[in-house]
């Protein structure tokens, strides 16, 4: 990130960054007054944020997750492929005629192995959110993901997909063009998929948004990454008619990471840096890079129609409940 750029700070983040400041005070005064050793002071305050940071960012709640999940400095889709691949060759268009931006996709290398990758795109200020409509893919933008994974199964490359976005865009122009048809062949056609696929939700994980590129081998969350059905500002003004109740709605939702491992729904929860991945972008890369050669390996182990198998039995199990 560049120096000239604002820290945007979440309100629960600020006591922290009070105490850095404080300490970067010290230091700053340190240099002009050579003669004073204040590294003992330094040492203890430095030993404070750190358990203050530990503390925060280990209590945070459904919605401070989702605030984390929103941040406009956690890194995109395009970030991390930039981080995680050896080459990356960006592919576009559905070949229907358009080009959806909020979806971005092609061909990449890690460690060497050729893979699809498919990602929502978020922009980085209000200009960028606009052109990439928020992450909000149209139509268009489902069927260019969908021609991109049917290019890597007849190649027989590995798909990755990453999920990052508030839900499908819910304009009437979409509608006209298909959207709903879209994703429900998205969600059809991945089950018949012959190679390895990886879902990973690497932000904001909204509906039929994030389904629509979302059936796969193994499902992935980033630590402070969220997942739900609807947001919480619309559960709540459906239930309540009030969206100010989103963080009631929040925690009855089950939307964060270890939640959604805890009742069957993902599989695997990926940490992230002590702060969010935006306080350090490459080392949340590593861990994500990590967590996708691991299950890379194992699901290459597999033959693909065990794993088409496995893929369906997965899904089918997802909201099975007892009765007592």
């Amino acid at each position: 990130m560049p120096k000239s750029e604002r820290k945007i700070l979440l309100d629960f983040e600020k006591p922290l960054a009070e105490l850095e400041n404080r300490i970067n005070q010290i230091r700053e005064l340190a240099k002009d007054c050579s003669s004073v050793d204040v590294s003992e002071q330094i040492s203890q305050l430095e030993a404070k944020a750190t358990q203050l940071r530990q503390e925060i960012f280990n209590g945070l709640s459904p919605v401070q997750r989702l605030q984390l999940a929103r941040h406009p400095r956690r890194p995109s889709t395009l970030d991390y492929i930039q981080a995680i691949c050896d080459e990356w060759i960006e592919l576009h268009g559905d070949r229907g005629g358009s080009d959806d931006p909020a979806i971005v996709g092609g061909l990449a290398r890690i460690d060497g192995k050729p893979m699809i990758i498919i990602g929502h795109q978020k922009g980085r200020d209000t200009k960028d959110n606009v052109a990439r409509n928020f992450g909000m893919a149209s139509a268009g933008g489902y069927r260019k993901a969908m021609r991109l994974m049917e290019h890597g199964n007849s190649f027989g490359m590995p798909i990755l997909t990453f999920i990052d976005t508030p839900g499908a865009w819910p304009g009437i122009e979409a509608e006209k063009l298909g959207q709903g048809e879209a994703i429900a062949y998205n969600l059809r056609a991945m089950f018949h998929l012959d190679v390895p696929i990886i879902c990973t939700v690497i932000g904001e994980g909204g509906s039929g948004g994030a389904l629509g590129i979302g059936v796969g081998d193994r499902l992935l969350m980033l630590e402070h990454s969220v997942y739900t059905v609807a947001s919480p500002e619309a559960c709540a003004a459906i239930l309540w008619k009030d969206a100010g109740k989103a963080s009631q709605a929040a925690d009855a939702l089950k939307i964060t990471s270890w939640d959604l491992k805890n009742i069957g729904i993902i599989d695997h929860v990926i940490p992230e840096p002590n702060g969010g991945a935006h306080a350090n972008p490459l080392q949340a890369a590593e861990n994500l890079k990590k967590a996708i050669v691991s299950n890379i390996e194992e699901l290459t182990k597999i033959s693909s129609q065990e794993r088409r198998k496995q893929r369906y039995q997965k899904f089918r199990s997802i909201g099975v409940f007892l009765e007592t």
